[in-house]
């Protein structure tokens, strides 16, 4: 007898699904990296909890990355050791939680082609109306930067609310400073 699926996991099932389909000239997807898997996004080999919140930073990695990193990627899913995800530990463990127990996505769901790059909005668009939007329907989710936010804000209301938070990696603070601001918007969405 086949095992019955819980509503996350079979909404899950659908977003992984809009993701391989989602495709757009000039980027690359996980599948063209050797990165596709059970999730829409490999940060969630980690962080796919079904009632933690939900963060939403602006797009993934770069496509170069990616491939130089795949082996690592693959079976953790993120880099710890870039500033974006140390200044999450540090937020993560000023919030008491656990990455998995939140639930990270990002506004973008391709790989670009170098590091760092500004995505036109349009495409940002059209991956979060694609992909985005479903995933975080009905729950409150804290944007990871100005660019996660503004990817928010036109839907704001009608799928999830949001809270704009610093991006891990701004520069003008130290980590901790981050990582404080970030763990304080973590909590208001709890």
């Amino acid at each position: 007898m086949p095992e019955k699926l819980s509503e996350f996991e079979r909404t899950l099932k659908h977003n992984i699904e809009r993701r391989r389909k989602f495709k757009l000239d000039g980027y690359k997807s996980l599948e063209d990296v050797e990165l596709d898997g059970e999730y829409v996004t490999p940060l969630q080999i980690v962080a796919r909890s079904a009632t933690g919140p939900c963060l939403v930073a602006y797009n993934y990695i770069d496509a170069p990355t990616a491939v130089r990193e795949h082996d690592f990627l693959a079976v953790v899913g993120y880099l710890p050791d870039i500033p974006f995800n140390k200044v999450l530990k540090l937020a993560f463990e000023r919030a008491n939680i656990r990455r998995e127990d939140t639930y990270m996505t990002q506004a973008f769901h391709l790989l670009p082609q170098k590091r760092s790059g500004k995505i036109p909005t349009r495409d940002v668009r059209k991956s979060f109306e694609a992909i985005t939007l479903h995933e975080i329907k009905g729950r409150r989710v804290v944007a990871l930067g100005e660019d996660a936010a503004c990817a928010c804000k036109p839907f704001e209301g009608q799928y999830a609310d949001y809270v704009e938070t610093i991006h891990p990696s701004a520069r003008g603070n130290t980590y901790e400073e981050r990582a404080i601001i970030i763990a304080e918007d973590i909590k208001s969405v709890c």
